[in-house]
């Protein structure tokens, strides 16, 4: 029986809004509380299997550390191999098996994200990635479903394109995988990229071996629960918990290498593709490299913005999920003839904002996400103090309980000063007022000031001015917003990504992040072949 297969209406998933009385909310406390209250111990899943290791590693909120969740299984070196050896082993079947069939393990899975497991993995993500009930809402259910749902649309798109036949004549496109493993690394602080960077390759018929960050293993654990649920072959996808240089190490020198997934920082990426290149007479293929890094995310507004539209954009953009996204808001220009405005604004934001443990949903400050990250964010905001920067809103910090740190906002006097020019992941904006008159030069230094080219926000009320911004500013981000804060890209409606020192700008959340993990093939078919060598020209 032959029939065609179609792919699901592009519709993102609708956010659930947690409102008091809500049955969702009602659900979520639940989960939140028997997550809470068992200790759970957390394998890596290799070819199909649950494995453990004799080391284990202790889980904890970051905003209350004195509570344990449970414990991961860390892996070593010999963990990497039997991830390859079983990701090697799947492929062939995988391969060969039907679009349709693979497309239909990850619609599952979206069903099963949006139904059963909504309050699991949001419940998961809440509790070991800091984040309050709606940034985990849109990332690890509405965002992650977009991925698995959408991505299949984009593969129908794909495979949908063939050449041009002429009389006679039959050409194919044969959408290959590639040929080996695809390594995926992922990060904490987006639960749906953690589901999506595995997951886009094994669609197109590749096997993964995937290690996400150690501070994101609960919510990668429910994933890989729910992509098993869901009908996955064992060995597709990987699941290991083990050191980074323990696992470039390994996958990075091995023959069958054929790709990597990587978000992440700029340092780590960097090293691995300087690893790549020097192992490059290695491998059976040149490997695909696709990487999503840093940003310094930029704010300028123009003398004619809407303050409070800018205000409030800032107020989000900025420190939503404590500032812990490749997208926030990181450094803003600001004109002297707003100024007033929007600092006053800012901080009465700031004032109101509440901070606290995730369970307690009136909060809209939680912790960032582990001590590192505490003692870097807080050496910049103590630097500052030492500089004499303005500190017009926080700028205070504690770690008795969980790694808390104020919003906070820094007036530089120098447009080139530190926090204006490097990435400091954390709930930390860096303001700088420039004369009204000097747009232009505005421009120049929002263009030149950071190596990143990651996301960005023009706010202005001028059509010319936000033409003018936008073609100056062609290349400062890849992701540019108009009148709007600079984070929130929307699976299939803005594919994210950026270039400079922020990736290699293959847009996840569209078919052209698919088309890196093919190697296509054409076949042509003579349905008439000819019988003589003698072209028509030889005749006398």
């Amino acid at each position: 029986m032959s029939f065609e297969f179609r792919t699901p209406p592009h519709i993102n998933e609708p956010v659930k809004d947690h409102a008091p009385g809500s049955a969702e909310r009602d659900i979520l406390n639940v989960a939140l509380k028997k997550a809470k209250g068992r200790s759970i111990e957390i394998p890596m899943v290799i070819g199909g299997k649950a494995i453990k290791s004799k080391k284990k590693i202790t889980i904890h909120p970051p905003h209350e550390l004195k509570h344990k969740l449970g414990v991961y299984y860390q892996g070593e070196k010999k963990h990497v191999v039997e991830a390859v050896d079983a990701a090697l082993k799947a492929k062939e079947d995988w391969e060969h098996t039907t679009w349709d069939i693979r497309a239909g393990v990850f619609l599952r899975a979206a069903d099963l994200l949006c139904g059963k497991y909504r309050a699991k993995m949001n419940a998961a993500t809440m509790l070991c990635q800091s984040k309050n009930v709606y940034q985990s809402e849109i990332d690890a259910v509405c965002e992650l479903a977009d991925f698995f749902r959408l991505n299949v649309h984009y593969m129908q798109q794909i495979y949908a394109e063939q050449p041009y036949s002429p009389a006679g004549i039959r050409n194919t496109f044969d959408y290959r995988p590639l040929e080996g493993f695809v390594l995926a690394i992922t990060p904490f602080n987006f639960t749906s990229i953690a589901g999506n960077l595995p997951t886009a390759p094994a669609l197109m018929g590749n096997t993964v071996v995937w290690k996400p960050a150690a501070t994101q293993v609960y919510s990668a654990h429910v994933i890989m629960e729910i992509l098993q649920e869901a009908g996955l072959p064992k060995g597709v996808i990987n699941l290991i918990y083990t050191p980074g240089s323990v696992t470039g190490d390994v996958a990075l020198n091995h023959r069958d290498f054929a790709g990597i997934h990587f978000t992440g920082s700029t340092g780590t990426f960097n090293y691995m593709w300087k690893t790549i290149g020097a192992n490059i007479s290695k491998y059976r293929n040149y490997p695909r490299i696709v990487g999503e890094t840093g940003g310094k995310d930029f704010v300028v507004a123009h003398p004619s913005a809407d303050a409070q539209a800018l205000i409030t954009a800032l107020s989000r953009g900025a420190f939503e999920y404590q500032g812990q996204k490749c997208s926030a808001a990181s450094r803003a220009y600001i004109p002297s003839n707003l100024w007033k405005e929007v600092k006053e604004g800012l901080q009465r934001d700031l004032a109101s904002f509440k901070m606290g443990a995730v369970e307690e949903f009136g909060n809209f400050i939680n912790a960032v996400i582990d001590e590192k990250s505490f003692d870097n964010i807080t050496g910049y905001i103590k630097k500052a103090k030492k500089d004499k920067q303005e500190i017009i809103a926080g700028g205070n910090f504690d770690k008795k309980l969980g790694y808390f740190i104020e919003p906070t906002i820094i007036v530089a006097k120098n447009p080139k000063y530190a926090t204006m020019c490097e990435e400091l992941f954390g709930p930390v904006l860096t303001v700088y007022v420039y004369p009204e008159k000097k747009f232009e030069e505005t421009l120049e230094l929002v263009n030149e000031t950071s190596p990143y080219g990651l996301t960005g926000a023009m706010f202005s009320q001028d059509r010319k001015a936000v033409a003018h911004a936008s073609q100056k500013l062609r290349h400062a981000a890849g992701n540019f917003y108009i009148n709007d804060k600079p984070t929130g890209a929307v699976v299939g409606q803005q594919p994210f990504g950026g270039s400079r020192a922020s990736g290699t700008n293959d847009k996840a959340g569209s078919h052209l992040n698919l088309l890196r993990w093919m190697s296509p093939r054409v076949i042509k078919e003579n349905l008439d072949p000819p019988k003589d060598y003698r072209y028509p020209f030889l005749q006398s």
